[in-house]
């Protein structure tokens, strides 16, 4: 288990799930974009909830080692999500303003409407 702080809110969630929320963090900032993603944790009065955290650039996200001997909640959708995510930003295609990759035809367009 790990304990995430993210801006003020303290939860308890699995290893896995912990360190994957920081790395796609770290994905999504590296290239300006954001995303949302549910994970299930347990709350700081014991409770287990569903916790949705808005990643990205900026975002106040940590992590840290516990003691806690409290079963894991299953995040293997939120794993499987997080993973696949990361894979289509390091494999995706990359667009820049002033790309040929967007189309002459819709720049031509833009530039004749400005």
């Amino acid at each position: 288990m790990m304990h995430l702080t993210f801006a003020d809110k303290n939860l308890l969630t699995g290893n896995d799930a912990a360190e994957l929320l920081l790395e796609y963090t770290a994905a999504l900032a590296s290239e300006r974009r954001a995303d949302t993603v549910k994970v299930a944790c347990i709350g700081i009065d014991g409770n287990e909830v569903v916790a949705t955290f808005v990643l990205g650039e900026g975002a106040p996200i940590m992590a840290e080692t516990t003691n806690s001997h409290q079963p894991e909640p299953d995040n293997s959708a939120a794993i499987a999500y997080m993973r696949e995510r990361m894979g289509a930003l390091s494999h995706g295609p990359k667009v820049t303003a002033g790309s040929d990759d967007l189309g002459s035809d819709y720049l031509q367009h833009f530039d004749e409407t400005i």
